[in-house]
């Protein structure tokens, strides 16, 4: 496993991590504490030291695994969750400092800790970096020891180039995959300069650049691949990366063709680490030999500089003008 700084925090964190959506189950399933530890615990014994997690997953579930877990090993593992999406509804005005602490405080007790390593506002709409309060708040919370650093996790980079305005925002996680671009265009150089980390999450835009799926496969009802394709629930870039579904297994089979492979998920990772501005990649796992897999991505050959060029030119014939105007 190789390691990168992350941002202004410090932290030296395995460039490919473990996001922690779907670890006690695929989507649409339920919660398994036991699949999660093992899940979990694999993860660390390979080497991951930084695990993303938040309140809403799994109702609160995700967080408990992961404390319990990194409570009982003796290596030093940055845990990472996000406030903000148990807001009912969902709105700017739910981002005042009253409820981020409450928020925090349920996390603290979750994962039984009393300091987070890093505490991320989770998605929180446009209009909230429009504010410094909540940053503010922030800072304050900070001060008293309840948080180590914080950062924001945002649907657009709009969103993310505001957030690193304010001083105290340590980290940003963005989406960034072969199919959503843009963030490489601009807002990587502005983080860079600005020493903030970046966590580059929906690596697999949500399987299909695993390069398993056709026209025939099936998801569960339950599944936010069969019911979000259109942002129905949440932001529709969290399905698929945006893509609509078949125009992205088009671009997939392309991206095939280049790799000469018909299983890309670990070219799909390391695709993300050739960017020296991502401080790490937090692919999920719902089982063990997942999490086994997605660390290979590490040590693997890099792709070359032709493959890299016909990738982009994949991504801009047929995806560039879908994605860029919306995320």
């Amino acid at each position: 496993m190789k390691y990168r700084k992350l941002g202004k925090t410090g932290y030296n964190v395995s460039e490919v991590s473990l996001g922690t959506w779907q670890v006690g189950g695929r989507w649409g399933e339920p919660f398994n504490e036991k699949n999660a530890e093992a899940i979990i615990n694999e993860s660390i014994d390979l080497g991951v030291n930084f695990i993303d997690t938040a309140d809403v997953y799994g109702d609160g579930m995700s967080e408990k695994v992961v404390g319990r877990v990194v409570k009982n090993r003796s290596e030093e593992v940055v845990i990472a969750t996000k406030s903000g999406r148990r807001l009912n509804p969902h709105n700017a005005e739910g981002y005042n400092e009253k409820n981020i602490r409450g928020f925090i405080e349920d996390s603290l007790k979750n994962m039984g800790l009393e300091q987070i390593d890093l505490l991320q506002l989770h998605c929180p709409p446009t209009s909230v970096y429009e504010s410094s309060e909540i940053f503010d708040s922030l800072e304050k919370i900070k001060s008293e020891g309840k948080i180590k650093h914080f950062g924001v996790s945002v649907e657009k980079v709009t969103e993310a180039e505001k957030a690193v305005l304010y001083p105290g925002v340590s980290s940003v996680q963005i989406i960034f995959n072969m199919f959503r671009q843009k963030p490489s265009d601009s807002f990587f150089d502005l983080a860079t300069k600005k020493n903030i980390g970046i966590l580059a999450r929906v690596p697999l835009a949500s399987g299909l650049l695993t390069g398993k799926f056709s026209k025939a496969s099936t998801f569960d009802k339950d599944d936010h691949r069969n019911f979000n394709r259109e942002g129905k629930a949440f932001d529709k870039g969290e399905t698929f990366s945006g893509v609509p579904y078949d125009l992205g297994l088009e671009a997939v089979n392309e991206i095939k063709a280049i790799l000469n492979k018909e299983e890309i998920t670990l070219y799909a990772l390391k695709w993300v680490l050739m960017f020296e501005a991502i401080s790490c990649v937090i692919p999920g796992a719902s089982t063990i030999s997942h999490a086994q897999n997605n660390i290979l991505a590490s040590e693997m050959d890099a792709l070359t500089a032709e493959e890299l060029e016909k990738i982009k030119g994949v991504y801009e014939k047929h995806l560039k003008e879908i994605i860029h105007p919306q995320w």
